[in-house]
């Protein structure tokens, strides 16, 4: 199965921990396209741009949307990239788990939340030490293709 990772860059990297505690458990499920998300030695600044530009930047990440399987999303940290790349992901017609901790004290936009489809994208608040369960429930749900 190929999963494409979603979380915030240039938008904070505060969730960097969170980021790499779903990842090592998306990776026991597939592959992750988007590994590079969960790396802590990604700031802000997002990746090295004057080498790749944005637009390569974005042309890879969309080419990867186009391939995966199924789109996680951590979407805690608000985040103009990860809104992207749901939307897309939702015109593409991809299974969504999209992940919301309530205990940062944010509230989740309604275009998130309100996008919930029991068919194909699942919005799901959870507590940190609870995410690899609530992975293991989401993924045992999907049909392998």
């Amino acid at each position: 199965m190929r999963i494409y990772f979603c979380g915030s860059i240039r938008g904070g990297r505060s969730d960097v921990l969170v980021y790499q505690t779903i990842v090592r458990k998306l990776n026991t499920f597939g592959t992750v396209l988007t590994e590079h998300v969960a790396g802590g030695e990604l700031t802000e600044s997002g990746e090295n741009v004057s080498v790749a530009g944005d637009k390569w930047i974005h042309d890879r990440d969309l080419d990867w949307l186009t391939q995966c399987d199924v789109v996680v999303a951590e979407v805690t940290q608000p985040s103009l990239g990860v809104g992207y790349e749901l939307g897309r992901a939702c015109s593409m017609k991809k299974r969504i788990l999209c992940l919301f901790r309530p205990s940062s004290g944010r509230t989740l936009s309604a275009m998130i939340r309100g996008a919930a489809d029991p068919e194909l994208v699942q919005v799901q608040d959870y507590k940190e030490e609870e995410v690899e369960q609530v992975l293991d429930s989401f993924f045992s749900t999907l049909k392998v293709t």
